[in-house]
């Protein structure tokens, strides 16, 4: 899995990144269309993604994919209580104004707290740029869960601070395909949007 399948501006693209980011690509397209199949799917991409950044001494985000998989079984179980549902736009929710605060207090917390450890703990020279995606993405990844529309602008954020990153840990493939995550973050937004929107108020 890890022998280069190509080269991409001279850095070799293993066929582990390869398959990673073909499975991560179905699942958001799934998370977009409200399809729980892109929670399997989201579990099969953390998994070979774990392996791939662990060997990038990317160690929150090796760490992180272990978290994704936790996240996606639970997630994947919330959303097939609304399968059923006639409605394509059943269980999307907002935030309140109370929880968007509370969501970024823990993000300022987990942020600088993971930041801390890897630059003691570990050998990674990227401690803040791997720390700051790692928390966010719990976050997204629980805000998702519950299907709560703040999860695409958190991923938004996420997915443009991702491509920076790993385009300097030369894994050109990923860091291309974490472009096309901040596209299609803004698409996934705007389409839940249209869906909560949809939903006629209730009396």
């Amino acid at each position: 899995m890890f022998e280069t399948a190509f080269q991409l501006w001279g850095a070799p693209t293993t066929w582990a990144e390869l398959l990673g980011t073909v499975l991560a690509l179905a699942m958001v397209w799934c998370n977009v269309r409200v399809l729980h199949w892109g929670w399997p799917l989201a579990i099969a991409s953390a998994l070979v993604y774990g392996a791939v950044f662990w060997r990038s001494k990317l160690y929150a985000e090796a760490a992180l994919q272990v978290c994704f998989v936790v996240v996606a079984l639970w997630g994947w179980a919330q959303w097939l209580r609304g399968a059923n549902s006639a409605d394509p736009a059943v269980g999307i929710r907002r935030l309140t104004v109370a929880a968007r605060w509370r969501c970024l207090a823990l993000l300022a917390v987990a942020w600088p707290a993971i930041g801390i450890f890897l630059l003691h703990a570990t050998d990674t020279d990227v401690p803040w740029w791997d720390a700051f995606p790692t928390a966010a993405s719990v976050l997204g990844q629980i805000l998702l869960g519950r299907k709560m529309i703040e999860n695409w602008p958190v991923w938004l954020v996420v997915n443009v601070v991702s491509v920076g990153l790993f385009a300097w840990k030369d894994l050109w493939l990923t860091s291309g395909l974490y472009a096309l995550f901040a596209v299609l973050s803004v698409l996934g937004w705007r389409s839940w949007q249209a869906r909560l929107s949809s939903v006629a108020p209730r009396v």
